[in-house]
């Protein structure tokens, strides 16, 4: 067997499971798959674990065709790219250098694009189909689904308005066909030199909604905003963990002295921004997603320009803004304790507030569901698994991001 020939291992891997979301590839470790969260060790055609030699071996087949990733990874010992199993599945890769070794992550994207509905998602997301200008993001962990509902909300453009769409994506996740909209993907490396150069082109394309893959830097946050100024729909992801936390990292990427006009502009151009967390399901069938949805009104506006203040935050705004289709965190993952969506343990470790929460649901903790003989009690710890599920005979083509 070649390592150059990766295809049949790869496909070895998704048989493991119709969840894998990664494959994982390390020096001295075998290689593993993730399924809801947690890592399962495999050996596809024999393989055990894996050597330098091999690891340099399987990056190598990769980036073969691919000579912006080669130059990526020569100069900075890392490299982000796609790879695609024609007809089965395309891949999000990351390869970089650890102790003088390659070793390998593979996300898993599906081929079909997830619905609204798929993906459980709060059906006032909907509205930002019919938003004609600002800014938009989509902010959580890696791994929390952003892509996912990116792809979404694109592909409700895509069906509902005559508009001209413009990706630019490092690397090209989901693949978008024209259907109602006219819509172009830019990927990185590949058609483009980086998000800020990219974007800077977009604004003279004559695109309605512009998606930038996240918003890494100064030049690409102020392109953005510049974006959005100007009449734009402007879509983007930060890895930020709530909307306060998503204004933080925004107004922190400029100088200090410019912080009250950087106030001033978010808050006039903001029109959602959206944060994901994934939990597994009670019932072991995947995860779901929890979706704390900020929105912009007077108050949040208010917050934003002015800076938050005891009793004036963006999490006050947010709780009190449900008739505005707004929902924080704490209340949506209490009520998928109270309809048993997930468990207990599991939606106390996703909060926001770990004792506000427990409060809320004071008496919940000690009924005869989470208590009862054969269950986990609350606070013990899961051992790690040594072993993945059953092979269920599918290949991966509905995990969300």
């Amino acid at each position: 067997m070649s390592l150059l020939d990766i295809a049949p291992i790869i496909e070895q891997m998704l048989l493991t499971s119709e969840n894998v979301s990664d494959l994982n590839f390390s020096s001295g470790q075998t290689p593993q798959v993730e399924i809801n969260g947690t890592l399962y060790s495999t050996a596809p055609l024999g393989l055990s674990k894996l050597t330098a030699f091999q690891t340099e071996m399987i990056a190598m087949a990769l980036v073969r065709d691919n000579p912006d990733a080669c130059a990526q990874l020569a100069k900075y010992r890392t490299a982000d790219l796609s790879y695609a199993l024609p007809g089965k599945c395309r891949f999000r890769v990351n390869i970089f250098q650890q102790r003088n070794s390659f070793s390998i992550v593979m996300r898993a994207i599906p081929t079909d694009i997830p619905s609204f509905e798929a993906l459980n998602l709060p059906p006032q997301l909907k509205e930002i189909a019919d938003i004609r200008n600002g800014v938009v993001l989509l902010t959580g962990p890696t791994g929390s689904g952003k892509s996912s509902t990116l792809a979404a909300i694109i592909d409700r453009i895509n069906e509902t308005k005559a508009y001209h769409i413009v990706t630019i994506e490092d690397p090209i996740e989901f693949l978008h066909n024209h259907k109602k909209s006219t819509i172009n993907q830019r990927e990185v490396g590949a058609d483009t030199k980086d998000f800020a150069s990219a974007l800077r082109a977009a604004l003279r394309q004559a695109p309605k909604v512009i998606l930038v893959g996240e918003m890494r830097d100064l030049e690409t946050a102020e392109i953005a905003l510049e974006a959005a100024e100007t009449g734009h729909l402007v879509l983007s992801t930060l890895h930020t963990i709530d909307a306060s936390k998503t204004i933080d990292r925004i107004i922190g990427l400029y100088p200090k002295n410019e912080e009250r006009i950087i106030r001033t502009r978010l808050a006039q151009t903001f029109r959602y921004i959206v944060s994901q967390r994934l939990i597994p399901r009670a019932d072991g069938k995947g995860r779901i997603a929890a979706v704390e949805v900020l929105r912009s009104n007077p108050r949040t506006r208010e917050y934003i320009e002015k800076g938050e203040s005891e009793g004036k935050t963006l999490l006050d705004a947010i709780r009190d803004g449900e008739i505005d289709g707004m929902q924080d965190f704490d209340s949506v993952i209490r009520r998928m304790i109270e309809q048993k969506v997930i468990s207990f343990e599991d939606g106390l470790s996703y909060a926001t507030n770990q004792n506000n929460l427990l409060l809320q649901l004071k008496g919940l903790a000690s009924s005869e569901d989470y208590n009862s003989p054969g269950k986990r009690p609350l606070g013990s710890a899961l051992a790690a698994p040594v072993a993945p599920p059953p092979p269920s005979g599918n290949s991966v083509l509905d995990m969300i991001e």
